[in-house]
């Protein structure tokens, strides 16, 4: 059966798709739209409003009216109607600047969700660079062991051959069909591991899971950060620090708006309304009004069981808390850079080590191939030079997976990713 060609799926592909498919950062776009939208004048008080009332009150009544002059008259159903309608305009010209500060905290709390935007999209950017990698890490051990197979078919046909023309026992051959054996059921859960790592990167790209493709086959490391760099970048792109900050701003202006609440208010108020009525028993048996009418209403807290006190305290500590919270949070950051900056420059040398063993252990491979070949060594000593082969390519292909995480780790906690 014909095999179907798979495409190749670069890392910068990759990240495209997530960024146009993943739910968590439509989610978080979706928020900061919501944010955006409440950024306006209206929103913090400044704009009038304006609305439009109408009430119509009817009344049936049995009613009985004694006059001045001693007449009784009275109705049984005496019908009374009202109606009235009209626009009203309501305007607070001041409420102590409340309506300036509300405004400021609704462009804080935007570019609050601007940062966790970023946030997300650093997260879901960092889980696909690493299950790519992961992959191509995993596909290589799984050449590797592919070309074990080879290898080890090449050694049946030659122990089958010798078998044959008696320069090799019978237990031979079957040693070297058990290290083949031993080789495809090894391919078996290689190739697993390879699939589910695909599956899960397609999840993360929120497209069909059984998508096939192929991945590069090396990961390029970039190994000249400098921690000193590191970290006064972060300290401008960091989503977590700046967003701190943010909140620290959004508590000094909830203060304002708090105190604002000392000053009076003052509202401006108008409205032009119509009006009728009628009643079937009374002095006027119907009337009809229309006008203007305006004023102006002022309020001011005088006394409110000490809530404005304790609520300008509240906002004081929480300022101070936020203050606190930077600084904590830049401190921890500091330590998880340096850290993570230990950890990567220790995986880079290992990088480089692991990668002078596979050459070693790739050339004793070939070394030992051509003896066994020839019959100056024995099945034992070629197998163990395949397995320590295997091996090299194993430990090669984890410390450039691992100094590859360490990199993404370092770019992630600065806050900038490239690819």
């Amino acid at each position: 059966m014909p095999c179907k060609a798979q495409s190749l799926l670069t890392i910068r592909e990759a990240i495209d798709i997530a960024l146009a498919n993943n739910y968590d950062i439509k989610l978080s776009t979706n928020n900061l739209a919501i944010s955006k939208e409440n950024v306006t004048y209206g929103n913090a008080g400044m704009f009038p409003l304006v609305t439009g009332n109408l009430a119509q009150n009817n009344n049936l009544q049995n009613s009985t009216q004694t006059q001045q002059n001693g007449e009784v008259r009275s109705l049984d159903n005496a019908k009374n109607n009202s109606l009235t309608y009209g626009v009203s305009v309501g305007w607070t010209i001041f409420d102590g600047l409340g309506m300036f500060s509300r405004y400021d905290t609704f462009k804080e709390l935007h570019k609050q969700g601007q940062l966790q935007l970023k946030s997300t999209i650093l997260q879901r950017v960092s889980d696909v660079i690493t299950t790519y990698y992961t992959i191509v890490e995993q596909q290589n051990l799984l050449n590797a062991i592919d070309s074990s197979i080879f290898i080890s078919r090449d050694r049946l046909k030659t122990a089958e051959n010798r078998f044959e023309i008696g320069k090799a026992a019978r237990l031979e051959v079957l040693n070297v069909q058990v290290n083949l054996n031993a080789d495809e059921s090894a391919r078996l859960v290689q190739e697993s591991v390879v699939n589910n790592l695909k599956t899960t990167l397609n999840s993360l790209l929120v497209r069909d899971l059984s998508t096939a493709f192929t991945v590069v086959d090396d990961v390029l490391i970039d190994d000249n950060l400098q921690l000193s760099t590191l970290l006064s970048q972060a300290k401008e792109h960091n989503p977590d620090l700046l967003n701190i900050g943010l909140a620290k701003r959004i508590a000094e202006l909830e203060l304002k708006t708090i105190k604002a609440n000392r000053y009076p208010t003052v509202r401006l108020n108008a409205g032009y309304n119509f009006s009728r009525s009628e009643s079937s028993l009374g002095f006027v048996a119907q009337s009809r009004a229309k006008g203007l009418n305006y004023g102006v209403t002022a309020s001011l807290n005088i006394f409110d069981g000490l809530n404005q006190r304790r609520n300008e305290r509240i906002a004081r500590i929480q300022i101070d808390n936020a203050g606190l919270l930077y600084n904590q949070q830049t401190v921890f950051l500091e330590t998880a850079m340096t850290q993570a900056f230990q950890i990567y420059r220790t995986n880079i040398a290992l990088s480089t080590i692991e990668e002078k063993n596979e050459a070693i252990a790739r050339q004793n491979l070939n070394i030992t191939l051509d003896k066994y070949k020839i019959g100056t060594i024995s099945t034992v000593e070629f197998r163990d030079a395949q397995e320590n082969y295997i091996d090299a390519v194993s430990r090669y292909n984890a410390a450039k997976l691992q100094a590859k995480l360490s990199e993404i780790q370092l770019k992630e906690l600065v806050g900038r990713i490239d690819f």
